[in-house]
């Protein structure tokens, strides 16, 4: 597989066919790539919520009503719409239920391996919170590294993706309960088919030049 072919030839949907639903057994595909997706320390400080029927995706619409408009439709249309999610707080019972889950895959060789991964986690967890003091920050790019992998995976996979920020984090964490669940969105993926009116599918890929974002030492 030619990654750079698929890089190069993706875009931002700008309008969805509402006629053309993704299959699922792609978008269960699309669900194991993002829950895969690498995070420091492992920390994993996510959830993701997936609107497939028009009232979930009616939902999430709500949040881009007033103030972005623009992204309404996007929304609505697209088959399949993704809430990108990071926890409100790095708590001890999160960093507790992902050091038992590594155990029960078989990440650790012996009890000491365990400790040293613990105790890995708890420092940069440590770090954030108290010295730093910048842990949702640090949750939230995780949740882009997060976005990243879906973004390309969606590609290879030749479904057409747009990433949302537009949109009303308050008004959406109202609507779907995030906040008391520990949860805040961060951003929104529309996935699917661009439609006709999708004029980012017609236009010519624009990067900045080799030699101005490589430095070889």
């Amino acid at each position: 597989m030619n990654i750079s072919h698929y890089v190069q030839k993706r875009h931002s949907a700008k309008a969805f066919d509402p006629a053309r639903k993704v299959p699922e057994n792609i978008i269960t595909e699309l669900r194991e790539i993002i829950r895969f997706s690498p995070s420091s320390v492992n920390s994993q400080p996510w959830h993701f919520i997936v609107a497939a029927s028009e009232e979930g995706k009616s939902r999430i619409a709500k949040a881009a009503e007033n103030g972005y408009p623009y992204n309404a439709p996007k929304i609505r249309n697209a088959s399949h719409v993704m809430v990108l999610c990071t926890r409100t707080a790095l708590d001890d019972a999160h960093m507790t239920m992902v050091l038992e889950q590594e155990d029960k895959d078989k990440r650790f060789i012996n009890p000491a391996a365990k400790a040293s991964q613990q105790g890995s986690r708890q420092l940069y967890a440590n770090l954030h919170r108290y010295d730093l003091k910048d842990a949702q920050h640090w949750m939230e790019k995780q949740v882009y590294l997060a976005l990243g992998t879906l973004l390309l995976g969606a590609a290879t996979l030749e479904i057409d993706a747009v990433p949302m920020e537009g949109f009303d984090a308050r008004v959406l964490d109202e609507e779907l309960g995030l906040r008391a669940k520990g949860f805040t969105s961060v951003v929104l993926v529309g996935l699917g088919y661009h439609s006709a009116e999708d004029f980012n599918a017609k236009l010519p890929k624009s990067r900045l030049p080799r030699e101005s974002v490589f430095t070889d030492l």
